[in-house]
């Protein structure tokens, strides 16, 4: 096993533990892991895990957090130079969608601890949620700035729009027909862009 990385005061990496916890993840679920298994596998005590996480659900909402803050920021491009700002978030929220249902780790969850999504859906934002609301608002200035978005309160439609791609995120494998190619996913990937651009066009 490689030794954990270490940052400049001495103490573990936090994108180390939360790989050696992503791994512990997709090889257990969630519920078989333990901070046993996610110190032995990262090469540290599960002392210095104590000090930082009390338990394996709070380092895995940190793992959460890391990695759907990246799909989603890479799945949503640069704004090019002539390219409306709708074009360029309506497209990049249908590959966010088409990302997540591929990504290992939300398949997962998805597949063996689903209940850890549930408070995000029905009690409370959490972070990665925060930050995705932050991108969106960019993205949604942008497009009212070049008229290409219909202006609304920002951060309402903000909101607004997560809740939708949030809906095709979490529950899109439950209305798709794998035989049926008018029921696929990717048929559903353009009802989205659809809706969006509906949406947002003023």
């Amino acid at each position: 096993m490689t030794p954990i990385r270490h940052n400049a005061s001495g103490g573990p990496d936090n994108d180390a533990v939360l790989d050696a916890v992503r791994d512990c993840v997709l090889a257990v679920g969630v519920r078989r892991t333990t901070l046993t298994d996610v110190a032995r596998r990262a090469g540290v005590s599960r002392m210095t895990l104590y000090r930082r996480w009390p338990d394996v659900r709070s380092l895995v909402g940190d793992l959460m957090t890391r990695e759907w803050i990246a799909v989603a920021t890479g799945a949503i491009p640069a704004p090019e130079p002539g390219v409306p700002a709708r074009d360029v978030l309506t497209e990049g929220l249908v590959a966010a969608v088409r990302a997540f249902g591929a990504h290992p780790l939300f398949r997962k969850i998805l597949d063996v601890d689903p209940e850890l999504l549930l408070p995000y859906m029905l009690d409370r934002r959490g972070a990665s949620q925060e930050a995705l609301l932050e991108l969106l608002a960019g993205a949604l200035a942008a497009g009212h700035a070049d008229g290409s978005v219909r202006t609304a309160h920002p951060e309402r439609q903000a909101r607004s729009v997560l809740l939708i791609v949030q809906s095709f995120t979490l529950s899109l494998r439950t209305m798709t027909e794998e035989d049926d190619p008018e029921l696929a996913p990717e048929a559903f990937l353009g009802e989205l862009r659809g809706i969006l651009e509906r949406t947002l066009t003023p």
